[in-house]
């Protein structure tokens, strides 16, 4: 028997245990290159520890449908990880806390266009899941010469419910 997890709106205030939320919510910070440009100023938390430096890359993920089943999650230990879409598409995003070193009750969110997230680093998350084509993201994280990935697989799978289906 499958668990469910009902997808919620990504709210700032809901996914702070696990990362930061990039939007363009609100005003601009500061305006710049003569007002015609607005500066959301340093919107997510890097940390790629001592051994590392940021590195950006570009991946392309087969996107996928609700219900979603959950049967793994993964952190690093030794980076964040940040997700920015190349379209104005929603994608799922699973996080659970940490419980001892495993992976507690995860969450599930659901991004508006124009979002992105940034993983704190150690947070256990689910794969990369766009919902829409073409799933092309910049991902900034950690390069580094030490292996960075912890995988866990769930004995129990979980399904991921879209807000129409909770």
């Amino acid at each position: 028997m499958m668990r469910q997890i009902a997808a919620q709106p990504l709210t700032p205030e809901a996914f702070a245990p696990y990362g930061d939320v990039l939007d363009t919510s609100g005003d601009p910070d500061r305006l710049i290159n003569q007002g015609l440009c607005g500066r959301y100023h340093d919107r997510a938390r890097l940390d790629f520890g001592a051994d590392g430096r940021a590195g950006i890359s570009l991946f392309k993920a087969e996107p996928r449908a609700l219900p979603y089943q959950l049967d793994m999650v993964e952190r690093h230990p030794d980076g964040s990880q940040a997700f920015i879409p190349m379209s104005l598409t929603s994608f799922l995003v699973i996080v659970a806390p940490d419980n001892g070193g495993l992976p507690g009750t995860p969450q599930a969110f659901l991004t508006k266009p124009g979002q992105a997230i940034n993983l704190h680093r150690g947070t256990w998350h689910g794969v990369l899941t766009p919902l829409d084509a073409p799933g092309l993201f910049v991902v900034i994280d950690r390069i580094g010469s030490s292996p960075n990935l912890q995988e866990h697989w769930f004995e129990t799978p979980y399904v991921v419910l879209g807000p129409e289906l909770a």
